[in-house]
């Protein structure tokens, strides 16, 4: 059995997005002491696994779907990645902001994806 185009896109763009944010901002918790450079390139050795995932999810995807649709499809997963990972993994408070810019994301993802 083979695992629709979709899934396999989202799966690895998820995957992807998550070593992104810690990339792009773990740093801020854990190398806030170190020199920019150190955290620097702690984040571009994270960065490559990230890379590792998101080109073969955007092969993947661009087979059935739009470079739009994949982009909108990503900004939505880094939301989604985003909140979590502000909440627990740097202690951010919860914003209603997030849930306004989900719903926007929402709109944007009707939108690209309608037929």
């Amino acid at each position: 059995m083979q695992i629709p185009v979709i899934a396999q896109t989202v799966g690895l763009l998820v995957l992807s997005n998550i070593f992104m944010t810690v990339a792009w901002y773990g740093h801020l918790k854990n190398l806030s002491s170190k020199a920019w450079w150190i955290a620097a390139l702690v984040s571009w050795s994270i960065a490559l696994f990230e890379y590792m995932l998101q080109v073969p999810a955007n092969r993947i995807g661009f087979t059935e779907m739009s470079l739009a649709q994949l982009k909108i499809l990503q900004e939505a997963i880094t939301l989604i990645v985003f909140v979590p990972f502000a909440m627990i993994y740097m202690s951010q408070p919860f914003k209603l902001d997030y849930v306004w810019a989900a719903l926007c994301l929402v709109g944007a993802v009707y939108f690209i994806f309608r037929t």
